[in-house]
């Protein structure tokens, strides 16, 4: 787990406790989730003629047709990977994010995750967030510059995947890289979107439709 972030950014740290005590109104009750959310700069993250907003919780562009997420799902959905409220110490193992973007929501699960596999498919977007990254002196972080839409099964089993885009449905491949005991949180859908749970056990894989979203769809290739 990172804990490089101490003491960086405190300017906003009134800001960032507003936001933090809208998340518990929202129902995010997780209290190592809600500790990450307030460690990680937002605003580091985002073009400095949004900065102003960057802890309203709203998705906010960053170039390229992206975003960055609302910070109530990047919390609910990081919430959903853990499923340990009540086990403060308990960190996830090795992690894989799919739609690195800006790099944010990897900076979160770098404060959480012992290990973090993140992928982006836009150049640009990888060069960005890996340098963010880097200047933020975050370390276990692994940036890679391909298509999200396999997976990285070279560097699987993971204990956790999540998804920042929305696939058309839910993937085969991306299962079968899951640890046993592993969960993944994705959007699944196109016009209409779900926030879905997949969970691995000895007995297979167990899927929970949780509450509707909203997410970019999940491209193939790289750009």
């Amino acid at each position: 787990m990172n804990k490089n972030l101490n003491g960086i950014g405190m300017t906003s740290q009134r800001t960032r406790a507003r936001l933090i005590e809208r998340l518990r109104e929202q129902g995010i009750r997780d209290e190592t989730v809600l500790a990450a959310m307030f460690e990680v700069p937002r605003h580091l993250f985002i073009d400095e003629a949004l900065a102003s907003r960057a802890y309203d919780d709203v998705s906010l562009p960053i170039n390229f047709n992206q975003t960055i997420s609302q910070p109530y799902i990047v919390a609910r959905m990081i919430e959903v990977l853990r499923a340990a409220p009540d086990k403060p110490d308990s960190p996830l193992g090795r992690v894989l994010e799919i739609g690195t973007g800006c790099g944010y929501q990897a900076a979160v699960l770098a404060q959480i995750a012992r290990e973090v596999y993140t992928i982006e498919r836009i150049q640009p977007l990888y060069e960005r967030a890996r340098k963010q990254l880097r200047d933020l002196k975050i370390r276990n972080v692994s940036v890679r510059y391909a298509d999200g839409s396999v997976g990285l099964p070279e560097a699987a089993p993971f204990d956790g995947i999540i998804m920042a885009a929305a696939a058309p449905a839910l993937s085969a491949a991306l299962r079968e890289q899951l640890a046993p005991g592993g969960r993944m949180v994705l959007p699944v859908g196109t016009q209409e979107q779900w926030l879905y749970l997949v969970e691995r056990d000895e007995h297979g894989f167990r899927e929970t439709r949780l509450e509707p979203v909203k997410f970019v769809p999940l491209l193939i290739g790289k750009a």
